[in-house]
């Protein structure tokens, strides 16, 4: 049979399997800001984060919908939108890097980093009683 056409990898899942897996990993490098996975993940997850990561810097109250909807969590779609993607202003994409590390052990699949390529400066939380 042809791959013509079809986008994406399959993981051998089924489809809400995948979505489920492309929100854990979102998620985790959201919070994370790095995470090591495989290259074939890693190589997936820049084009679902790389959207998401578009829609917190425009930042109205649809596209945060849409974060928060795109993510496991509130918490990590409040930090993309908040803290994160004001950094990221300077690009128009390429937010995300993917470096090969090294071959797992016990199966030797092929693993990846995936991190922000600006340097993130943690940004305080402000305080009730400055207000």
């Amino acid at each position: 049979m042809h791959r013509h056409g079809y986008k994406g990898r399959k993981f051998g899942r089924e489809r809400d399997q995948r979505r489920a897996l492309l929100k854990g990993l979102a998620t985790s490098l959201v919070m994370e800001e790095r995470i090591e996975t495989t290259l074939p993940k890693a190589k997936e997850l820049v084009r679902y984060i790389e959207k998401l990561i578009t829609k917190a810097k425009k930042g109205d109250l649809a596209n945060r919908r849409a974060v928060i909807a795109g993510l496991s969590t509130q918490i990590a779609a409040v930090k993309l939108v908040d803290q994160i993607a004001p950094q990221l202003t300077g690009r128009t994409s390429g937010h995300v890097r993917v470096e090969r590390t090294r071959l797992r052990v016990g199966d030797g699949a092929q693993m990846a980093v995936i991190e922000f390529v600006d340097e993130l400066k943690d940004m305080p939380k402000p305080d009730k009683e400055a207000k």
